[in-house]
């Protein structure tokens, strides 16, 4: 079994279909996989709002909207390991702000996946960072983290 932390630019994938990274997330973070996914609380938010943001656009129909966000919401109770945003993630987040001049709730998903990391090293391998932000991304590699984007994919 791999773990893998997702940020809310790689976990969008998994509930609407883009032209890049989508198929690689639902195989990745589907149930079945065997995956440990780790998440930080505040994604929970940021994906129900992205997803209703691409409704609004016009990139999602209200049908698709509504399948997305049961399935979003099916899964983050049953799926995915959350991490507590806590004082002392915050603390780490706000270093990794001054170090790599990250926007705010980036800096506590790269704190996060630090955690998550951590918490893998002491068992075996360390978490995967997963994200579609190449700053992100670049951030999260000069803080030793292995990382993958899934537009790669």
């Amino acid at each position: 079994m791999s773990a893998f932390f997702l940020d809310t630019s790689a976990l969008v994938k998994r509930y609407v279909d883009e032209e890049e990274g989508s198929a690689w997330m639902r195989q990745l973070a589907r149930p079945s996989s065997g995956h440990l996914i780790y998440l930080a609380w505040i994604t929970g938010p940021e994906t129900m709002s992205a997803l209703i943001r691409r409704q609004r656009r016009s990139d999602l129909t209200a049908q698709e909207l509504a399948a997305a966000l049961a399935q979003f919401r099916s899964e983050w109770e049953r799926s995915y390991r959350r991490l507590d945003v806590s004082h002392v993630l915050i603390r780490r987040a706000m270093s990794l702000v001054e170090r790599h001049g990250l926007r705010g709730y980036d800096s506590v998903q790269l704190a996060a996946g630090i955690e998550a990391s951590a918490l893998e090293r002491a068992r075996g391998p360390s978490a995967t960072f997963v994200s579609s932000d190449a700053a992100l991304n670049a951030a999260a590699h000069s803080e030793g983290l292995s990382v993958e984007d899934p537009a790669a994919h």
